[in-house]
């Protein structure tokens, strides 16, 4: 029997994650208008798994993961409450974490993006996470790119997509470099 060490990594929701100009907030059942929206919006979902259009669906989909482990999924919000966007945590490996379902408005700043991203690696770190993996589709050409200017290193490839890991130094590296989009102290605020 394998006895997990107390230092071992998970992913758990958050209440809250504090930065700068933005926050990311656990996503509730009343999210899920916006969600359905975003998600489906042609230019916006083009790049992403298809969702329902239904948004009772989006809702009771949102219920179950409020109770479940494993994954944290987030509004980004201005500090006013207004949403721009979307991003999630899943699928651990060991010590690394998958980000994604990453959907930022086309009426949100264009700061908004860079700054939701160092949050999820900030709240990673936290958390105890050494490398990030994810993967992108092939003709996602400016997030392939934003992915790359981190330092993420290519993996694999499908048909479809470009697999990616990031290495906890090209995070750290990440952060330092990025910097002037984060407060000094992140604000975690837990579930």
């Amino acid at each position: 029997m394998m006895i997990k060490k107390v230092t071992d990594p998970a992913i758990h929701q958050a209440a809250s994650i504090v930065g700068r100009s933005i926050k990311l907030r656990n996503v509730k059942p009343d999210d899920a208008g916006f969600i359905v929206d975003l998600r489906t919006n042609e230019k916006k979902g083009r790049f992403i798994s298809s969702t329902s259009q239904d948004i009772n669906e989006q809702k009771q989909w949102i219920k179950r993961y409020l109770s479940s482990e494993g994954q944290a999924y987030f509004i980004i919000e201005d500090f006013n409450g207004h949403p721009y966007g979307t991003v999630r945590m899943y699928d651990q490996q060991e010590n690394s974490f998958c980000w994604g379902s990453w959907v930022i408005s086309a009426e949100a700043p264009a700061h908004f993006a860079i700054e939701s991203a160092l949050l999820i690696y900030q709240y990673a770190l936290s958390l105890g996470f050494e490398r990030a993996h994810f993967d992108v589709r092939k003709g996602n050409l400016s997030v392939i790119k934003f992915h790359e200017r981190f330092g993420a290193e290519r993996t694999d490839e499908t048909e479809l997509d470009i697999h990616y890991s990031l290495s906890k130094e090209n995070i750290l590296s990440a952060l330092e470099k990025f910097k002037k989009y984060l407060p000094d102290h992140i604000l975690i605020n837990q579930v």
